[in-house]
């Protein structure tokens, strides 16, 4: 797996821009000329969809807010300050990225259905304001003199050449993203976001980059739009259909693809503008029944879009395709040979240190007062009864529950108050009780996501100890099949491996064991001996008593979420107090007569 993929990219878009252009020489009529003017503009709005809402998942009723913003910039610049085009559009790429922070930074708090009705406002908003401010019709002055310098062109083909280009452009924005921790990142946002912030994303962080990106895009897209049609309306550039349209040429074409916008406004845009011209007076609004039959034609026969669609359709042409050789090179898990040299002594070095630690939610106190260490090479367990509060106290020492009181100490960092991926950043790693994998993400893939903590710079490093960390777990041969279709076990290897990858100093590793099977659990407990003989110090959720034997230097018995003992695991299971937790004061008083 190379994430830069850059060259390739490039001659791509060389090569269907040049046929665009070739295709475009031919055509005299001027209605389809300026349809293939348009048509890139729909393309650059559907990519800028795409790279923010197709990659993080967060659909966006709203584009058109940057699409109007970058429209009226071009517009009134060149009437109010007789600023160029060629300044105006980099002019009102500016302000849609200032508009994106204004929108996104807020609006990121709220999910679902409700994200996607905040984003609808801000367009519908700016229609009324711009109405109420007198700009129901903008008209840009016709320059008579040295035009091109307003981009007023002789030629219609000379528009053409300038919207290929602003479309290849944004097309190579798309796919350094697609190629790159970006695209990874927002994608495993997308699928996992508690997984990905465990793994070391910073969710917040890249959606706010992702719909700045896409604001630039679709700003660059508005005000190009404002220099071809010359007249600009609120209707026209804040209105919902210029949103909606955005969202169906990525969705036509194929959401989270580098092309597919593309391919979406190929086809849809002069479908609808030719049968718009022919069946205009007979059917209104035929522009929306276009769009709206072809949103329903992609749920019925080609959910995932166009250009996968035709992908699959070419790989079984062809004899398979990538998922099958995936699924022909699974091999069964090779278990890992044992550490080359004895298991160094745990050290004196307190690596975590816990104080006072309490969390309650209401008058339930699911972690009250709880305060251990962990030394340098030490393999913790952490046992209790259900609901004892392990999985709690997990949760409060990466940061995905803030603590009532107490403090947490790693190395010299406090960890209260961080948020999961920054304390990931610092060296914890974390499993979770129920696997959270990028199902639609490959294991190499998935496992890469956790690199990207350890390695912050350097992709193809971080592809390198994604692969190190596979093979640490016995699931090399398993790096390009999709996580989706895994099994229990290779689910926990792959988690494993993915927070291996991250070079974490702690591991917590909550319930690993649980679902699998008697010889599933060897091949988890071999990998979980082998990393303590290389000195990996450890913290493990486990209620397989007779596993944790196996395994732990200490344990920690929480119950009702106070710690009821801690000691070596002789000691600690001998201990009444134990006993009665796990087995009840029924079954200890009738075990005493």
């Amino acid at each position: 797996m190379k994430l830069d993929q850059e060259p390739k990219l490039l001659r791509t878009i060389a090569i269907v821009a040049a046929v665009y252009l070739a295709f475009a020489w031919l055509i005299d009529d001027k209605y389809y000329q300026l349809i293939l003017t348009i048509v890139p503009i729909w393309a650059m709005m559907g990519i800028a969809w795409n790279v923010f809402s197709g990659y993080s998942g967060l659909v966006s009723f709203g584009h058109a807010a940057f699409f109007g913003i970058g429209a009226y910039t071009v517009a009134l610049a060149m009437i109010g300050f007789n600023l160029s085009p060629w300044f105006g559009i980099p002019l009102g790429t500016v302000a849609g990225v200032i508009a994106s922070v204004l929108v996104g930074y807020p609006t990121f708090k709220l999910r679902g259905v409700y994200f996607s009705l905040a984003m609808l406002a801000y367009p519908l908003t700016l229609l009324y304001i711009f109405e109420w401010l007198g700009y129901q019709e903008v008209t840009m002055q016709m320059v008579r003199e040295n035009s091109w310098m307003y981009m007023q062109f002789k030629s219609q083909y000379t528009y053409i050449v300038v919207s290929t280009v602003l479309v290849a452009i944004a097309v190579y924005i798309s796919g350094r993203i697609h190629a790159s921790r970006f695209g990874l990142s927002l994608t495993a946002i997308k699928q996992n976001e508690a997984a990905a912030e465990g793994a070391g994303v910073d969710a917040a962080a890249w959606k706010l980059r992702a719909i700045m990106v896409s604001g630039a895009i679709a700003a660059a897209a508005g005000g190009y739009y404002a220099v071809v049609l010359i007249v600009v309306t609120p209707p026209s550039v804040f209105g919902m259909i210029a949103s909606a349209q955005a969202m169906i040429m990525a969705l036509f074409g194929g959401v989270a693809t580098v092309w597919g916008p593309v391919i979406g406004a190929a086809v849809l845009i002069p479908l609808s503008e030719i049968l718009h011209a022919e069946l205009g007076n007979q059917v209104h609004g035929i522009h929306g029944v276009v769009f709206g039959l072809a949103i329903i034609a992609m749920i019925l026969y080609a959910p995932e879009g166009l250009l996968p669609r035709l992908r699959d359709a070419w790989r079984r042409r062809n004899g398979g395709g990538a998922d099958d050789a995936a699924d022909a090179q699974r091999r069964t898990v090779d278990l890992p040979a044992a550490a080359s040299a004895e298991r160094p002594p745990i050290g004196e070095q307190i690596v975590l240190k816990v104080s006072d630690l309490s969390r309650a939610f209401g008058g339930l106190k699911a972690v009250s007062n709880v305060s251990f260490e962990v030394r340098q090479g030490e393999v913790l367990g952490i046992i209790g009864p259900n609901g004892a509060g392990k999985t709690t106290l997990f949760n409060l020492l990466n940061g995905f529950i803030r603590a009532d009181q107490g403090t947490v100490k790693f190395g010299q960092h406090e960890l209260i108050g961080l948020k999961p991926n920054q304390v990931c950043r610092l060296g914890v790693g974390r499993t979770f009780q129920v696997v959270r994998p990028f199902p639609r993400m490959t294991v190499l893939q998935n496992v890469v996501v956790g690199a990207f903590a350890a390695e912050q710079h350097n992709d193809d490093r971080a592809v390198e100890l994604a692969r190190q960390a596979l093979d640490r777990v016995g699931m090399l041969a398993h790096e390009q099949v999709l996580a989706g279709g895994l099994n229990s076990l290779e689910l926990r290897l792959m988690e494993l491996a993915r927070v291996l990858a991250g070079q974490p100093q702690l591991l917590l590793l909550d319930e690993t064991l649980a679902g699998l099977g008697s010889e599933e659990v060897e091949v988890i407990l071999a990998v979980i001996r082998r990393l303590a003989d290389e000195g990996q110090t450890i913290v493990i959720i486990e209620h397989t008593m007779q596993a944790m034997v196996r395994i732990a230097d200490r344990f920690l018995v929480l119950d009702h979420g106070q710690v009821l003992a801690v000691g070596k695991p002789a000691e600690v299971v001998r201990d009444p107090a134990v006993i009665e937790a796990y087995l009840g004061k029924k079954w200890m008083d009738h075990a005493k007569h």
